[in-house]
């Protein structure tokens, strides 16, 4: 059984349907702080698999402690964390209690059940700003945020963990900038208040909900003045984690991998290809630039296409057209589904951890 955490979140709950596709066992937790629980019944929906699900805090020890005491787990997708750039640079002392803290103590649980083998969702903001492009694994690695820092921090533990003890086995997963959604348009990207990423704000604009996008800079040195980004499909990036899985399965050690597409766009770009795929027109304003935000960042992604045998499928366009399609069929998010009124919680069941008691707000 593999243990995802932040499950119920947007790339949690892409790689927790890939997974349950692949026909791995799961088990997930989450405290909503980023998501809601209308993600875990659409996962069900999706696949078709039933999975036990946990409201948990990785903060609280001894609850994730009975997940795993719960549970025969054997490897952990870890997501969870906060994720904000600009509120990491607002509140950085949060996102260091969080995200370190709740790694720290997820590692500690893992040892004490012998269960070591790890894919942590890094970021490549621990490139910091890169001196070059395309970014290879090798970069000397900074952070111009709190959030950045934290995942860097984040990475050096998990070093010094391995080399404490090299029966661990982890894959750190840089990526990039995800984008899209589930074909199905049953999942997807549902930013609690203002969205901090660029194309769920395109799609809010584009369906009503805002009046105009907030472009951060038009002086940054490319292409149209516009910072530049790797977007990568969200689907594309769930199945980096399934191969990721694998790897650690059969292979020692620990490994870092790029996952983008190693292709940049402006934000103007981006803005264009929707609205050529959707048409839509979509107002924008330029603003002054973001603290904490560069430039261009934009992946070589061939050590994970070498060793895990995995590149990026999707176009730009499919992107574009998922997060629309997600977009208008769930226009206030998982909000207006009757799941989203439930609380999961610990509740009576066997020793697989099934039967799990649900009760209303």
């Amino acid at each position: 059984m593999i243990l995802v955490t932040g499950g119920a979140g947007y790339i949690g709950s892409h790689a927790a349907v890939e997974l349950l596709n692949a026909g791995y066992e799961i088990v997930v937790v989450d405290n909503y702080s980023n998501s809601e629980n209308g993600s875990i019944h659409q996962i069900k929906k999706l696949t078709g698999k039933d999975f036990p699900f946990y409201q948990v805090d990785l903060l609280d020890y001894d609850s994730l402690d009975r997940v795993f005491k719960q549970h025969e787990i054997k490897a952990v997708m870890h997501f969870a964390g906060l994720k904000a750039v600009g509120e990491s640079i607002e509140k950085p002392l949060e996102y260091y209690r969080n995200n370190l803290t709740s790694t720290i103590q997820l590692c500690e649980i893992m040892k004490k059940h012998k269960v070591k083998k790890l894919v942590f969702s890094s970021s490549a903001t621990v490139y910091g700003t890169p001196q070059k492009v395309p970014i290879d694994e090798s970069f000397p690695l900074s952070a111009t945020n709190p959030y950045g820092r934290s995942k860097l921090m984040i990475e050096e533990i998990l070093n010094d963990l391995y080399h404490s003890d090299c029966s661990w086995r982890i894959t750190i997963l840089r990526y990039f900038n995800p984008i899209g959604a589930h074909e199905s348009g049953e999942i997807g990207e549902n930013p609690i208040g203002t969205p901090n990423n660029l194309v769920p704000y395109i799609t809010q604009v584009a369906i009503g909900k805002r009046d105009q996008l907030q472009v951060y800079g038009n002086d940054y040195e490319t292409v149209d003045g516009t910072g530049v980004r790797d977007y990568i499909h969200v689907v594309d990036l769930a199945k980096g984690h399934l191969k990721a899985l694998i790897y650690l399965f059969e292979n020692k050690g620990i490994e870092t991998f790029n996952l983008g597409t190693g292709q940049g766009y402006s934000v103007l770009e981006i803005i264009d290809k929707f609205t050529a795929v959707t048409a839509k027109e979509i107002p924008y304003q330029i603003a002054a630039r973001r603290a904490g935000d560069i430039g261009i960042c934009y992946a070589n992604p061939e050590k994970a296409k070498i060793l895990l045998g995995w590149h990026a499928e999707k176009s730009l366009e499919e992107m574009c057209i998922d997060a629309w399609r997600w977009q208008t069929k769930n226009p206030e998010g998982f909000q207006s589904s009757v799941y989203s009124k439930q609380q999961f919680s610990f509740g009576k069941g066997d020793k697989k951890g099934r039967n799990y008691e649900t009760k209303s707000l």
